[in-house]
């Protein structure tokens, strides 16, 4: 069994279906309303844990209610939760989504999440060096980015930086990451550079190997040389909510086939995360992966 550290964000989503996304100063009225569990670190272990995988998740949560709710969700997944803080003097984090479209517009309170400490991931050493790969994402402080990828190159166990939400980041550290999964835009914000400027520019001048999601049009990958598509698969999108997330768990669950394979898997399990509404409620089984690429080769 493929076994997964993740180190992230616990929210809870708070999400509304809309005809429309409003504008400034207007109301109108919604078609639905959820409460999910989500934040990028749950998301991804979720679905890292759905797809096989053993995972253990390391991260903060609130002594309230959503705090309790978060932690059931992740037990019932079976995700290991030893490693997870509970703070007695902090909310846990909220993300409040709107969905109209099939797209989304999302406002994140870190909360508790703004509390992951570098300690935290050192006091998980042992586990990361059992890990066959280890995911972080950045709506954490970024010192604790910064030492999971320093203690993941340390041990020789592969990091995957998810670099959402984006801003630019040291060189030094991108160097330590074994992959980055930005998308075209993130990827801009990452490096400092043009937002205009060819992908497969920015890809080819980014100091790690990048694995670039692009929506509907898959994903690009590169290690050396050109880079490479994959492409996308055509199916009809209720909720793009945590298709990204559900992407980053399937590329370290599969890793081990080869970047090539896991990019293709990692394509097929985040477009049939869109089909379904909420980012964890729309994340596939290994089953169901298996069995859509088997009808896409069909």
């Amino acid at each position: 069994m493929t076994r997964i550290v993740v180190v992230g964000s616990i929210n809870m989503d708070l999400v509304t279906q809309a005809p429309r996304f409003v504008g400034p100063g207007e109301t109108i009225l919604g078609e639905r309303f959820l409460t999910v569990p989500g934040g990028k670190g749950a998301n991804q272990a979720v679905a890292a844990a759905r797809l096989g995988a053993e995972v253990a998740l390391v991260g903060a949560i609130g002594d309230d209610a959503f705090g309790r709710q978060l932690r059931e969700s992740l037990a019932a997944e079976k995700v290991d939760l030893s490693h997870i803080a509970q703070l007695a003097d902090s909310a846990s984090g909220t993300a409040s989504i709107t969905v109209a479209g099939g797209e989304n517009q999302i406002i994140v309170v870190p909360a508790a999440n703004a509390r992951v400490t570098p300690a935290q991931v050192e006091h998980a050493q042992s586990l990361i060096a059992r890990a066959d790969a280890v995911l972080v994402q950045m709506e954490i402080p970024l010192e604790t980015v910064e030492a999971t990828l320093r203690l993941g190159h340390r041990l020789g166990v592969p990091v995957i930086l998810n670099p959402a939400p984006a801003q630019k980041l040291p060189v030094d550290w991108l160097q330590l990451a074994r992959y980055v999964t930005p998308n075209q835009h993130e990827l801009a914000i990452l490096l400092g550079a043009d937002p205009d400027e060819d992908f497969r520019s920015l890809m080819q001048r980014a100091p790690s190997p990048v694995v670039l999601t692009r929506g509907g049009d898959g994903a690009w990958y590169r290690e050396q040389g050109e880079p490479i598509h994959q492409s996308g698969f055509n199916v009809e999108v209720v909720d793009s909510t945590g298709a990204g997330d559900t992407f980053n768990a399937a590329l370290a669950v599969f890793l081990h086939e080869g970047l090539a394979d896991a990019v293709r898997k990692a394509c097929a399990a985040a477009a049939l995360s869109v089909t379904r509404l909420g980012a964890q409620g729309g994340m596939p089984g290994l089953h169901e992966v298996d069995a859509f690429l088997a009808q896409q080769s069909g």
